[in-house]
């Protein structure tokens, strides 16, 4: 972990309700996808924990959704404005148990770190197969970034509106053989891609944070070797591992 002043230089809206978010900045902390931020805003106590979608040498994007009053603030934070970031926080996805055709499974919010994720096991040799799962077509984001990566990603949407109709679990299917699973997104999808997974994996959990480097305790959760927390000990953790 590594604290820094941060500089905004794109907080622009992606699609409804999301926008992405561009800093620049001492990244030296990051080092592995499925890791994530915490930075503070004027006038809240509390930081706000945030997945990386990407980093470079001198910058690190993330991706929000508006839920409060927090990230509504930072909605309105311009271009320029420095920001207090805690940076590589949590422990990420370890891209060498992939194999030769992993399969990588996001939902909504989870999905923004599965780019960086994917980028990697491509530069490693990997061919994934990458299902991306949304609400409805207005809601689709990244799709253009994953393409220009190198993969076609297999889309799933609740209504319909485009690709499969239907959750993530019902895209699975199309993806065919697979090596490993990497999946990001909410404990709903999480649980049901576990009951339909046939192979070992890598799911990154959703939890409040409260402190975010494991200080309050509140993000614990339930593993087959006792309570862990989602903020120090993941947010990544190995699928066998999950009592749900």
């Amino acid at each position: 972990m590594k604290q820094g002043v941060f500089t905004i230089r794109e907080n622009a809206p992606l699609a409804p309700g999301l926008f992405r978010l561009t800093l620049e900045g001492d990244t030296s902390a990051f080092t592995a996808p499925g890791q994530f931020l915490n930075l503070r805003l004027d006038g809240f106590y509390l930081r706000r924990p945030i997945s990386v979608c990407d980093w470079d040498g001198d910058s690190v994007t993330v991706i929000y959704k508006l839920l409060g009053h927090g990230t509504e603030a930072l909605s309105g934070c311009p271009a320029g404005k420095t920001l207090d970031v805690l940076t590589g926080l949590g422990n990420g996805f370890d891209a060498a148990r992939a194999g030769a055709r992993p399969l990588v499974v996001g939902g909504g919010v989870g999905i923004p770190p599965l780019y960086r994720l994917t980028k990697e096991l491509l530069r490693g040799g990997a061919e994934p197969v990458v299902i991306l799962g949304f609400n409805r077509a207005e809601e689709i984001f990244l799709l253009d970034d994953f393409e220009a990566a190198g993969v076609e990603p297999i889309v799933a949407t609740a209504d319909g509106s485009a690709g499969i109709r239907g959750f993530v679990t019902d895209a699975v299917p199309a993806a065919g053989a697979y090596t490993y699973v990497f999946a990001c997104g909410p404990t709903p999808m999480l649980r049901a891609l576990d009951a339909v997974a046939e192979t070992d994996g890598q799911f990154s959990l959703e939890e409040r944070m409260g402190c975010g480097f494991g200080a309050c305790m509140g993000c614990s959760v339930r593993t087959r070797t006792g309570h862990k927390r989602v903020c120090r000990d993941g947010p990544v953790f190995s699928r066998e591992e999950i009592v749900w």
